[in-house]
């Protein structure tokens, strides 16, 4: 068979969708195998001469567009040169990546022991063609050398993982995953592979092995689909993954795949750990004694730099004794040894309800360990710890976020949440409500009602559990159901209204303790949910409205609406005498500020979004006031350059004086703008829809539209323009940006003062909105 006919024969075997993806890596490597043998028959490769395979061949995990890795051992063979461009040119000219190499048994062995990625492929070698006792010398002695140069080796191996881990980052918890180099990937399976040979320690287990499997199958499904070499799962290929492997949808598939990389990511520390302290003692530390047990807490001590359970522990007679050893881990820095979270399972009984306070104690202390946290309740959750503790925990583990700005799973975020609040404990008067209000709050999702009200419900279960007093139960279930009450009310409601203050403080009956909670909550959240979802002007909103609701708490009249400062006030004024725009940069703080005062005239908020959008500024907020005795409204942008410096505010006023007369065609230079600067490194992931969404604001009788959509260049100036043209008044605007996300909120009403707009009207909006932001 020519090299050509392989590359045929594989282009038939990828067409047979009948093939499941197990069986399409058996075809494909039996095709490789049959076309590599034969090849090495016909062109003499016989005696003193082997080929063998290393990598996805030599480990029969070919995908469908992964490079063959060989090498062609040779034994002083004087044709060794006609023999390699005989095999390799052939598989060149077939369009087939090759990573090749030619060694002599002695060479290949040195590689080994210089070359520790060489080293893990050659531990991987598998004999194709020729002389098989040269392929099992060359085997047997990389082996040996392995093992016997481990502990040498061993902090390069450790160190390069750790590195590996640091760049790619987690399988399990992001949204495009590298299913090859992550941490807990299928290189870290290679990794555990590679400890079992030097015999440091098992071999993978049943679950890893089925982890794997699911990796695989997920990887050769995406390899047929990209039509080349792909290790990363982008999001618009999920779906079509998911049914090849007759999963429901990328969401399952998400899922699935959290809990597979979660299994390997978990074996792959605990097998770096266990190989650790099994290296080979050499010379005097052979002959030094075993290191003393240092005690940490109560039947908790120090063990080769592990937690692990004092002699005499016993989990059932102590029912603190899980939490007592989490605890102390979050607090030293210390992982808990692989043994004892296995004792602890295999041992340790269900905590009566309500739980001793002793065990409530040392749940408190683990959650305010910060970002030690994470750790712990990873190697709690992966042994069965976590869920014999909180059986609540399953619907929501590995369960992937509907949310575009959500990067991790669910059950993660929550513990993220826990370690951002465990910074702000200083700020409340309840940090105990605080860390298990942040580890509840989305508790009620993957259900199917409102996942606030079901959370509600949960963390009552579980604050009677743990044995909080009834009226502690209480303030829990409150924070619990109203976690968004605070961001929502501040990003869509008008703040100066009083009657949004009163809204929220009658929302939460009054209570200053569960106002409190919430707004250190809500900046945990935010954080604990992805880059930009916690902004400066974010923070500025919610502490604003939780200062208010404390004034109306007091009894204290609230302020009255902010007049416009002195500076923006003599923009207005110069609007009014010469109806130009005018047009203030505040570079002083950051992000930048930018007022803008035009004529009170439809078009002028879609005109101002307009140019900034052109100079390049990325809008993060915008406020919209309306000077009365000027007949000018006044536009208060915060803004950042997305490259560069930021622009001169001349030109931001001549460029607008031309968009308010017609002269400069916004949307089509916009556009033009669009198609220049697409976002470095996109994928072309087809944006999510748009969504709209209706308020009724309570005070004024206007409506408030809330649009969430994928930022673009000039999403506001398409927003704004189409609601201009609707004919409703803007009264006033949020808008925020959240990574790749907005979430624009616009109070409406009808130019003649009266209410917002009717049903009919509303439906007409919301058309023109959804079509300008698509």
């Amino acid at each position: 068979m020519a090299a050509g006919d392989l590359a045929k024969a594989k282009a038939v075997l990828l067409g047979r969708r009948r093939l499941d993806a197990e069986a399409l890596r058996a075809a494909l490597v039996d095709l490789h195998d049959f076309w590599l043998s034969s090849r090495a028959a016909a062109i003499g490769l016989t005696e003193r001469a082997a080929l063998v395979a290393v990598g996805a061949l030599g480990r029969r995990e070919l995908a469908p567009w992964s490079d063959l890795d060989l090498v062609l051992l040779h034994d002083g063979r004087k044709d060794v040169d006609r023999l390699a461009r005989e095999l390799w040119y052939p598989l060149w000219d077939a369009g087939i990546g090759l990573d090749h190499s030619v060694r002599t048994p002695g060479q290949a062995v040195q590689v080994a022991a210089t070359d520790l990625r060489a080293a893990l492929g050659l531990l991987e070698a598998r004999h194709i063609a020729g002389d098989p006792a040269l392929t099992d010398k060359v085997g047997a002695a990389v082996r040996q050398a392995w093992r016997a140069g481990i502990r040498g080796r061993f902090d390069e191996l450790a160190d390069a993982t750790s590195q590996r881990w640091r760049k790619v980052g987690d399988v399990a918890h992001r949204v495009e995953p590298d299913l090859k180099n992550g941490h807990g990937g299928l290189r870290d399976v290679q990794l555990l592979d590679a400890l079992a040979a030097a015999q440091l320690v098992d071999r993978p287990g049943a679950d890893v092995q089925e982890a794997r499997a699911l990796l695989l199958d997920v990887r050769t499904e995406l390899h047929r689909l990209a039509g080349r070499a792909r290790d990363v799962l982008r999001a618009q290929d999920a779906d079509e993954v998911a049914a090849a492997l007759e999963i429901a949808d990328r969401f399952e598939l998400a899922r699935a795949l959290s809990g597979a990389a979660r299994t390997v990511a978990f074996a792959a520390e605990v097998g770096l750990r266990s190989a650790r302290v099994a290296l080979p003692r050499r010379g005097l530390a052979a002959l030094r004694r075993a290191p003393v047990r240092r005690p940490l807490d109560s039947g908790v001590v120090e063990h080769l730099g592990e937690v692990v359970l004092a002699r005499d522990a016993s989990a059932v007679r102590d029912p603190g004794l899980v939490l007592r050893v989490a605890a102390t881990a979050a607090r030293t820095g210390m992982p808990v040894a692989a043994g004892t979270l296995h004792r602890l399972s295999d041992t340790a009984p269900e905590l009566r309800e309500p739980w001793p306070r002793a065990a409530r104690v040392e749940l408190l202390s683990l959650l305010g360990a910060g970002r030690a946290l994470v750790d712990v309740v990873e190697s709690l959750d992966r042994t069965g710890l976590w869920g014999r503790l909180f059986p609540e925990w399953g619907a929501v583990r590995d369960l992937p976020p509907r949310d575009r700005a959500h990067v991790w799973t669910v059950d993660r975020h929550l513990v993220e949440a826990c370690a951002q609040a465990a910074r702000l404990t200083t700020r409340v008067a309840r940090p105990d409500l605080l860390l298990v209000g942040a580890l509840l709050h989305d508790i009620g999702k993957g259900r199917d009602e409102d996942h606030s009200v079901v959370g509600e419900s949960l963390a009552v279960q579980i604050g009677r559990r743990i044995g909080f007093a009834e009226a502690d139960v209480a303030v829990l279930g409150q924070v619990v159901r109203h976690h968004l009450l605070l961001p929502h009310t501040a990003t869509r409601r008008d703040l100066e209204d009083p009657a949004t203050v009163a809204r929220v403080v009658e929302t939460l009956d009054g209570n200053g303790l569960v106002l409190d909670l919430l707004e250190a909550l809500a900046e945990a959240d935010a954080l604990a949910t992805g880059p930009g979802v916690w902004s400066p002007w974010k923070r500025t909103l919610i502490g604003d409205l939780a200062r208010r609701c404390r004034t109306l708490l007091a009894g204290e009249a609230l302020p009255a609406p902010a007049a416009l400062d002195a500076d923006a006030e003599k923009l207005a004024v110069a609007v009014a005498a010469d109806g130009r725009p005018q047009v203030r940069l505040d570079e002083g703080v950051d992000p930048a500020t930018v007022v803008v005062a035009v004529p009170d005239r439809p078009g002028g908020l879609a005109a101002a979004a307009g140019v900034l959008a052109l100079h390049s500024l990325e809008v993060h907020a915008a406020e919209l006031r309306t000077a009365d005795a000027t007949s000018a409204a006044v536009f208060t942008f915060t803004v950042s350059p997305r490259f560069g410096g930021l622009p001169d505010p001349a030109l931001l006023r001549s460029d607008l004086v031309r968009a308010l007369d017609g002269r400069l065609a916004l949307a089509d230079a916009l556009a033009r703008k669009e198609r220049d600067y697409a976002p470095v490194g996109a994928t072309g992931e087809p944006p999510a829809p748009p969504r709209v969404l209706w308020f009724d604001d309570e005070a004024t009788g206007a409506a408030v539209l809330e649009l969430r959509a994928t930022d673009r260049i000039g999403l506001l100036h398409r927003v704004a323009a189409a609601l201009e043209a609707s004919g409703v008044t803007v009264r006033w605007a949020r808008v925020a940006t959240l990574g790749a996300s907005v979430v624009d909120a616009f109070c409406l009403a009808h130019p003649d003062g009266g209410g917002g707009p009717d049903r009919a009207d509303r439906q007409r909006i919301e058309a023109a909105v959804l079509t300008a932001a698509g």
